[in-house]
């Protein structure tokens, strides 16, 4: 190992140095490690390791990005390493723990929520119209018409983000009165 961190150590000066052929031969050395120690860090975290490759070329990549970080007077593989170990944790947080479950099995244990009061359209319609025109307009729109923003600020000559705000304060006015006894 002592020998492999020398000679990477001296063809990434090189490399740092302008040496386009060091610097190919440095990524085709380490290339072959960092895929194994990716493999098995997935396979120490229990992942499959079908994302292998794709950890290493963002190590590759930040390798690339970062090499004139490296400090010259410094052993190469630790920074290399630390390098990989951080794209592999960030690989593992991206990809979180899955535990995949069939529905099927817990459908008679999960009871289904208790349905809530339905308003009817009449009464709907009443709180729509009891709010101000420009909310009244988008909302019925959006949520009846089911028309996009663009489309509603179009129609309405208002701007989308004018839209959004007439379509949020209207939501809440609405919710407001809904929750009233």
């Amino acid at each position: 190992m002592r020998g492999r961190d020398e000679e990477w150590t001296s063809l990434m000066r090189a490399a740092n140095g302008g040496d386009a052929v060091a610097y190919r031969r440095l990524l085709e050395a380490i290339t072959p490690v960092l895929r194994a120690a990716t493999h098995r860090g997935l396979a120490r975290a229990g992942q499959p390791g079908d994302q292998s490759e794709d950890i290493v070329q963002e190590i590759l990549l930040a390798v690339h990005l970062k090499r004139q970080t490296w400090d010259a007077t410094a052993p190469f593989a630790p920074w290399l390493f630390a390098i990989a170990r951080n794209k592999l944790i960030d690989a593992l947080r991206r990809r979180g723990r899955r535990i995949f479950v069939n529905i099927d099995d817990f459908s008679e244990t999960m009871a289904a929520p208790a349905a809530g009061e339905t308003l009817s359209a009449g009464e709907v319609a009443t709180h729509l119209d009891g709010l101000p025109s420009r909310q009244r307009d988008v909302l019925k729109s959006i949520a009846v018409e089911s028309a996009s923003i663009k489309e509603t600020a179009t129609r309405l000559a208002m701007t989308e983000g004018a839209v959004r705000v007439a379509l949020h304060r209207g939501l809440a006015s609405l919710a407001a009165k809904l929750r009233e006894p």
